[in-house]
Formats: structure tokens, C-alpha cells, sequence
């Protein structure tokens, strides 16, 4: 007897930035050991980016010491502030915050004014702990926000992936 599956798990694709358009239930997963994201679609195309995460050490930033290493978790985009400090958070500000528990969360995904600089060197730990993309990128995760704005986006960050779309659907 044969029995057949409702779920059928996605066939991974990578898919050209040119090529991309959110699409509602989007989902990202960072590999904070690799510094590099995935934003996958339900059916397994995906566009794969490299990323900025926490620098690997105890920090002491806005008033606070703590681990700045982007903590591994299952998050969820759920607003985009706006930061004044255009330095820090790059040109637009734009700051998509990241939610856990229920509860909003001092991290997200920026950019940052210095973003070329940064992405050059060989040492990708650079940031206070946040998601640190290219402007291009950002602007492409505020629309997969807008898109999915009533559940939020579901983002994994985790150190060392080995399968981003298995992972990202997993449940």
C-alpha cells in the first residue's frame, strides 16, 4: 500500500536578484558562521546574499555589555523603524526590526553607511550584533515586509546551515 503526502517538501532553486519578486509566507535564514542569508519563496527558489552579523566578542554599546554575537534563534520581521543615526543604520535609516517571544528586540536588518567598506573585508563579524545588507537588499526585504505585513516575515539565524530551504519550511 502506498501512501501519499499531503506536504511535499520544496525542490531548492536559486533564483538571480533580477529575477526575484516576494511573494507572501517569505521566509529568511541567516548563517551567522558563514555571514551570508537566504529569503526563500514556499516552493524552494530562493536568492542567496551575503550579510554583516554580530562581531564574536563581549561588547559594551548604547549603554549596555553584553555577547554581540547575532544570537541564534527563530525571530519574526514584524515593523521597520526609522533610526536617526544615518552612520549606523545607512542613508535611509531603515531599521526592520527583529521580534522573539512576542516581544520587539534591540536587532534587525540595516544598512549602514560604510556597507562597501564592510562587505570588502575578509571579516564579516563586524556589527553589534544586528543583520548588516547591502541597500540593494534592503530595499528588497522593506517590500517582502509590506507583502507579508499581517504575519510578519519568519526569520532562523543559526550558526552553520547545511540545508537554508529544509530549514526554513522545516516546520
Amino acid at each position: 500500500m502506498l501512501i501519499s503526502s499531503a506536504f511535499v517538501f520544496p525542490v531548492a532553486r536559486e533564483v538571480s536578484i533580477r529575477n526575484w519578486y516576494p511573494a507572501p509566507g517569505d521566509r529568511i535564514v541567516v548563517d551567522t558562521k558563514e555571514n551570508e542569508a537566504y529569503l526563500i519563496h514556499k516552493d524552494g527558489r530562493y536568492i542567496n546574499f551575503d550579510v554583516i552579523t554580530g562581531q564574536r566578542r563581549y561588547v559594551y554599546y548604547i549603554g549596555r555589555g553584553y555577547n554581540a554575537a547575532t544570537p541564534e534563534r527563530e525571530w519574526t520581521v514584524k515593523s521597520q523603524d526609522f533610526k536617526g543615526d544615518r552612520y549606523t543604520f545607512g542613508p535611509s535609516g531603515s531599521f526592520l526590526r527583529l521580534h522573539w517571544d512576542g516581544e520587539k528586540t534591540p536587532y534587525g536588518f540595516h544598512g549602514h553607511k560604510a556597507e562597501e567598506i564592510m562587505f570588502e573585508r575578509e571579516n564579516r563579524y563586524q556589527s553589534m550584533g544586528c543583520i548588516i545588507v547591502t541597500d540593494i537588499m534592503l530595499h528588497v526585504l522593506e517590500k517582502t515586509l509590506e507583502l507579508n505585513e499581517e504575519n510578519g516575515v519568519q526569520v532562523i539565524t543559526r550558526y552553520g546551515v547545511d540545508d537554508a530551504v529544509g530549514l526554513a519550511y522545516a516546520s
